[in-house]
């Protein structure tokens, strides 16, 4: 587990072993994902998206506490995963990062409750699934627009990003912040420090 610019987020980068019958790799280890998280990963929850090229999900992200946290992976095809970093007072509050995910190198991300995630679709049947800390919960999330020229997302110029209509009408950032919906960063952290402080009680 290998932690990126944003606090809260890891990506882990498992050991392929490849023969002529085809490959093996651990995609989640416990004891390295509590070492780096501090707390067990909660699961409540696990999806899986298929997309074709150019479709854009994302950013979406639920209410703290609990959140969702997601450990992502693509295990067909290739996305570029973003992690947000919606969460009002934080250090990199409005900063962005994008890790390739695909079906060679079979890399993970885990965003921790608070963060906002979003992902595009290099190739059709792009396949993708992540488990989820929580459940869904409809009245719990929100959205912000994955193309708002605030975030500048460096989204591939080549491709064409294809919304649906949720996200299409989702706010911009500062419209999401103006409206009080996004999470505060102090209560994300207090949140994890429980988590932590239940794996140790």
């Amino acid at each position: 587990m290998r932690s990126l610019s944003i606090e809260g987020t890891w990506v882990h980068e498992p050991k392929v072993f490849p023969d002529e019958r085809g490959s093996f790799h651990e995609w989640f280890r416990e004891p390295d994902f509590a070492a780096a998280a501090g707390h067990p990963l909660r699961l409540a929850q696990a999806n899986c998206s298929v997309s074709s090229r150019g479709t854009l999900r994302g950013v979406h992200f639920a209410d703290v506490p609990p959140g969702q946290a997601k450990y992502v992976k693509c295990v067909r095809g290739a996305i570029l995963d973003v992690v947000v970093d919606i969460r009002v007072g934080s250090p990199t509050y409005r900063q962005w990062e994008i890790v390739r995910l695909d079906d060679v190198d079979h890399h993970s991300v885990y965003l921790s409750e608070g963060l906002g995630h979003a992902f595009l679709a290099l190739t059709d049947d792009a396949t993708v699934v992540y488990l989820c800390s929580e459940g869904y919960a409809p009245t719990r999330e929100h959205g912000i627009h994955p193309l708002d020229p605030d975030l500048a997302i460096d989204w591939p110029a080549d491709i064409t990003p294809i919304l649906s209509p949720k996200d299409s009408a989702a706010p911009t950032l500062a419209e999401a912040e103006e409206r009080g919906m996004l999470p505060r960063y102090e209560d994300c952290v207090s949140y994890r420090d429980q988590l932590g402080a239940r794996r140790e009680s």
